[in-house]
């Protein structure tokens, strides 16, 4: 038999999420981002979730190529925008949208030879200091692509970097709002500035007429921990289970793992789980929360390649073959979000999912 390690894929959470954005905010388009293979979980297992957006997002023409191929015929937008003038061609025969934010780009669509009407997203720079024109070039730039033939609409575009919070002691969007605004005041044309913070927590004082749905639309928080993913509805889109390998016990001062990291203060159960760093599961986790048999415990030592170390003093139930979940939701509906995972190594629920490696096969549950 295979491996007892799966990540499961639920379509039913996706939708529900998409849902929410939906309903924060009613008045835009809101668009999917599917960028790093829909954030780790496959472009080809979240379509049929999606596929009452408004468009997707995403960096990649292959990603682009693999929604047209499921029969998306609806808007695409490339993020990143193009990468060289050969791509121009690509767009057009793909009918895709895409991100401008540097002369370079201005001046291969200038030079482009075959009649086209392409929708572009002028992308400013309004403090992010990412891509983007910064805000006294911005106004010749949009002049410049005005210009242009092959030109059908242009959206005025920008990103946050602090919708999740404060940007040095003041509101997280003031700033970049505001120098947005001045920037663009008198300028026709649409705007898209709201990511999955900003729609969650600021939609009802920005107008974006499109919306960039991302992290929530998976089950992450993108303001944790100020709030979890029940204080916005949100639910679990990645289940990653395994289940007890082998079960030993182990008295007072007798260490656990590579490097001894841990030691035992009294005489303890622990559970050895079918899942490791090579399985995309953070090496530096340490106290890590963790569902056995639907009952919360932790990690305990160093995780291994392709093993870890659980706590199971407090689950008598515990067996070879019980249900581990290192993230998501169990078998049974026990939820363990991501973002709770994500910190005991200090990092955040979209490295987790997007790291999940090659190794470990996915299923789909609806």
């Amino acid at each position: 038999m295979p491996r007892p390690i799966c990540a499961v894929i639920h379509q039913d959470a996706l939708q529900h999420n998409l849902n929410i954005a939906k309903q924060y905010a009613p008045q835009s388009k809101v668009f999917a981002v599917v960028k790093a293979n829909a954030y780790g979980h496959g472009v080809e297992r979240v379509y049929d979730a999606f596929k009452s957006a408004d468009g997707f997002a995403l960096l990649d023409l292959d990603e682009a190529k693999r929604l047209r191929q499921l029969g998306w015929t609806g808007e695409i937008l490339l993020l990143e925008g193009i990468f060289s003038a050969q791509d121009l061609q690509v767009c057009l025969d793909l009918n895709l949208s895409f991100t401008i934010h540097s002369t370079h780009q201005i001046k291969w669509l200038a030079e482009f030879s075959q009649p086209a009407q392409f929708d572009v997203y002028l992308k400013m720079n309004s403090g992010m200091n990412r891509l983007g024109f910064p805000p006294e070039q911005y106004r010749a730039a949009w002049e410049k692509l005005n210009q242009l033939n092959n030109i059908k609409s242009i959206t005025h575009m920008m990103h946050f970097s602090d919708a999740d919070g404060e940007r040095l002691g003041q509101s997280g969007i003031d700033y970049q709002y505001g120098v947005y605004e001045e920037t663009i005041r008198d300028l026709p044309g649409d705007r898209t500035v709201s990511n999955s913070a900003a729609i969650l927590r600021h939609s009802q004082q920005l107008l974006s007429n499109t919306v960039r749905s991302g992290i929530m639309l998976y089950g992450s928080s993108p303001d944790f921990p100020t709030h979890s993913i029940h204080d916005w509805n949100l639910k679990p889109t990645m289940s990653l289970r395994s289940e007890i390998l082998a079960i030993q016990e182990i008295q007072a001062e007798q260490t656990v793992g590579y490097g001894s990291k841990f030691t035992a203060t009294e005489t303890m159960k622990i559970g050895i789980v079918a899942c490791g760093y090579a399985d995309g599961y953070q090496r530096i986790s340490m106290d890590a929360p963790i569902l056995v048999n639907d009952v919360l415990t932790k990690t305990i030592g160093r995780v291994s390649m392709d093993m870890l170390a659980v706590d199971l003093t407090h689950i008598p139930t515990a067996e070879v073959g019980s249900e581990v979940v290192l993230w998501g939701k169990s078998s049974n509906g026990m939820v363990l979000p991501i973002d709770d995972v994500a910190a005991s190594s200090g990092t955040v629920g979209y490295e987790l999912m997007c790291g999940v490696t090659a190794r470990v096969p996915f299923m789909i549950e609806n």
